[in-house]
């Protein structure tokens, strides 16, 4: 009779408890990066984001962020601790990449200098695939590089801003101008399957599997190969490039600061890119 008032009890108090906004909170912190991604450990990677020199100043906010990795649900919540912590600092790594504001003799090193910019500062045109007829350019407009991915070509501010419900074609600069949809379009790209590309997401949580055409090219799990997948044309296969050894840089610091390891194919020199 004991065990049965205790049982009820238990029972009541866990409906009382389920109930309740605490619980609720409780399921929602577990739910979310910030469990992992605390504003002190985003702080301690972006030292200098918020720097006066940098064009960012104040844009990329650690609400922001957290805000908008809530509309990926699967983006670091896959998998074991390890390869939740793993696949942050993979995506953080590649946004700081492509918005440095570092240098080799910066104070606190090159790698502590990530989300400087919001704007690519010389764009080579402006990034309009005038053959892509399924996602066709606005007159006037300009798809160059904006965003912690910095986000290029029609072919891709079209099918974000649909996605993500905002008029990709027509008003590009929202994602240099609102800091939300700016981190959700680089969460869209991370999370985003474009054949024959895999999703970045699913390599950094070991669910891609090479076709034959990957295996001949080399395309081995890894860090080097969402390098691939993000500028593969421009900087993989070949030896030594500084532009991804400085990707690797920034993810060696952060995986670090995740204390987790980086996992092995940091660079993809030996891969054949994308077509």
């Amino acid at each position: 009779m004991a065990s049965s008032v205790y049982t009820l009890l238990s029972f009541t108090f866990y409906t009382i408890f389920l109930s309740s906004g605490s619980y609720k909170a409780e399921a929602r912190r577990f739910n979310d990066i910030s469990s992992l991604v605390s504003k002190g450990l985003f702080d301690s990677i972006f030292l200098h984001k918020d720097n006066n020199a940098c064009p960012a100043k104040d844009f990329y906010t650690y609400n922001s962020f957290i805000q908008a990795s809530r509309s990926f649900p699967r983006f670091g919540r896959t998998g074991s601790s390890i390869k939740r912590k793993r696949e942050i600092a993979a995506f953080l790594a590649q946004i700081s990449h492509e918005t440095t504001g570092g240098w080799p003799t910066a104070p606190d090193g090159p790698f502590a200098w990530g989300l400087c910019f919001k704007e690519e500062v010389s764009p080579q045109g402006n990034y309009c695939n005038s053959s892509n007829t399924r996602w066709p350019c606005s007159p006037g407009k300009s798809y160059k590089g904006r965003g912690p991915i910095q986000l290029s070509w029609n072919y891709n501010y079209g099918p974000a801003g649909k996605a993500l419900g905002f008029d990709g074609l027509n008003n590009p600069d929202i994602v240099s101008n609102n800091s939300l949809i700016a981190f959700k379009t680089a969460l869209w790209f991370w999370m985003t399957k474009q054949s024959p590309k895999p999703s970045c997401h699913n390599v950094m949580i070991g669910k891609y599997k090479p076709t034959a055409a990957g295996v001949a090219a080399n395309r081995t799990a890894g860090y080097g190969l969402v390098t691939n997948i993000i500028n593969g044309g421009l900087e993989c296969g070949i030896p030594n490039d500084a532009r991804v050894n400085d990707r690797i840089g920034f993810f060696q610091r952060y995986a670090a600061l995740f204390n987790v390891s980086t996992g092995p194919n940091l660079d993809c020199e030996n891969q054949k890119p994308f077509t």
